[in-house]
């Protein structure tokens, strides 16, 4: 993704922007639940690479094995196999809130009144400051600077009654973006919040039950895709089978729209909306509104094909691999510090010389955050011997940070909420540059924009806002 830190003074002070976790669920007796979460976390792993961890339930205890890094460096045969059960669920971690640490590392397990719990969380708690206040002067006791935390505590306030009844209540508390998966000694359970901001998927398997973020790992799998979970809904998978409950539900759904223009693999379907189709439907709409006079399309891999593609279509001109990808190289945009970030970007990328030299070239890439990133790239093409770089972004400006669980920047980061157009033309040193417009990407998805949120686009936020100071990754960290 195009964008790195340049620097900022904005009023806003956010580490960078609340960014995206990955959970998976499965209930399979008799199967090794164990193996089956690992799989399903490596289709998930874009979606968080600082720490990883699977815990399975065989009911009586819950037994948990979590660390930093790659799914493939904290899992190995041993490890597995000493994880028995018939319910497991997992976690790949981007911190969100709290530092990038073991302590940090979901799934969080953890004994109360009524046994064990297990909770892996995507998303980020809006309330999460003014909730573990409120938990802590009733003598909630911390061990962790997550707001997943907060949940789990919640969960024990209500210890009364079951934890499906639990989590209803937690439903009218929590305000945020989540989507979680929750396993007892004996149960695998999946919450959605009230506006859908999140996904979560329930898939079958021979005679498996899975939940997950995407529908890639129920792919993974050879699982069947039966549904998305509905704003606010409670499925509840055990030995009596699937059942659910519908919790608060707000007016409007308020789906991120920013998991189809980046996060979400492209061969995933979140609610509805297959994501490859809409990010070719980006480009597309990206060249109805933009024509320039070029040799070739290329674009930043890998969240930029698509839309590369679509443009191409549109626009009559060649589609050229022109960037090849090292495949051993994360996502820049989730690195945790800027250090990481930069050596990511000149490792990631390498132009191919003889295919781009003399050429005039479009490059298409899925957003522009803070513009050090297309800077670099366009700078290598230039070195590569191209003519004209025209850099088009399949997406508009971002101008406000999100709150609701993907780590961008600070408004002071955003390039585009500090320098007008011709300014950030000059300062990637493109000779073109243009974004896809609101309207455009609206006309690229099949639901109307009043179910999505584009609040880092547009500075409507569906849900109530931290204050400033409350803001932060590390809020909860004193």
């Amino acid at each position: 993704m195009a964008g790195e830190h340049t620097g900022a003074d904005g009023p806003v002070r956010m580490s960078s922007w609340h960014e995206e976790c990955g959970v998976f669920g499965i209930y399979a007796p008799g199967q090794d639940v164990a193996r089956l979460a690992y799989y399903g976390l490596f289709a998930l792993q874009h979606r968080g690479q600082e720490s990883a961890g699977i815990a399975v339930a065989n009911g009586r205890h819950i037994a948990v094995h979590k660390g930093m890094g790659l799914v493939a460096e904290v899992f190995n045969r041993d490890n597995l196999r000493a994880l028995h059960g018939d319910v497991a669920i997992g976690h790949v971690r981007y911190s969100t809130t709290g530092a990038s640490s073991l302590v940090n590392a979901q799934p969080l397990v953890f004994r109360y009144l009524r046994g064990m719990v297990a909770i892996a969380h995507n998303g980020n708690l809006t309330n999460a400051s003014e909730l573990r206040r409120e938990l802590g002067a009733s003598g909630s006791i911390f061990q962790s600077s997550t707001d997943s935390e907060i949940i789990v505590n919640l969960i024990a306030r209500h210890s009364q009654e079951p934890v499906e009844a639990a989590l209803l209540h937690c439903q009218e508390e929590l305000r945020g973006a989540y989507s979680l998966v929750v396993m007892t000694e004996e149960q695998l359970i999946g919450v959605r919040d009230p506006h859908g901001v999140r996904p979560l998927c329930l898939g079958r398997m021979d005679g498996a039950w899975i939940l997950a973020s995407e529908s890639c790992a129920l792919d993974t799998l050879g699982a069947d895709f039966v549904r998305d979970l509905e704003p606010g809904e409670i499925v509840i998978i055990d030995s009596r089978g699937v059942r659910s409950l519908q919790g608060p539900r707000a007016a409007h759904r308020a789906h991120c729209i920013f998991e189809y223009v980046y996060f979400a693999r492209p061969d995933s379907i979140l609610d509805g909306e297959t994501v490859n189709l809409v990010r070719r439907e980006l480009g597309r709409n990206l060249a109805r509104e933009y024509r320039v006079a070029a040799d070739a399309v290329i674009p930043v891999p890998d969240s930029g094909i698509a839309a590369a593609a679509g443009y191409a279509e549109v626009a009559g001109l060649p589609f050229v691999e022109g960037l090849m990808k090292n495949r051993y190289v994360g996502r820049t945009f989730i690195q945790p510090t800027q250090e990481m970030r930069d050596l990511g970007v000149r490792l990631k990328l390498n132009p191919i010389k003889p295919i781009l030299k003399d050429k005039r070239v479009i490059i298409i890439d899925d957003s522009l955050v803070r513009g050090t990133t297309s800077r670099r790239i366009v700078a290598m093409l230039r070195q590569a011997g191209v003519r004209e770089v025209h850099l088009l972004v399949a997406s508009p400006p971002v101008l406000h940070p999100c709150y609701y669980g993907i780590d961008t920047s600070a408004r002071g980061e955003l390039i585009a909420a500090r320098y007008p157009l011709e300014d950030i033309r000059r300062h990637v040193d493109a000779d073109s540059l243009h974004y896809l417009s609101l309207e455009g990407l609206f006309r690229s998805v099949q639901r109307g924009m009043e179910d999505f949120c584009a609040a880092c686009f547009t500075g409507r936020y569906p849900i109530p806002i931290p204050s400033p100071e409350e803001a932060t990754k590390y809020s909860l960290e004193g």
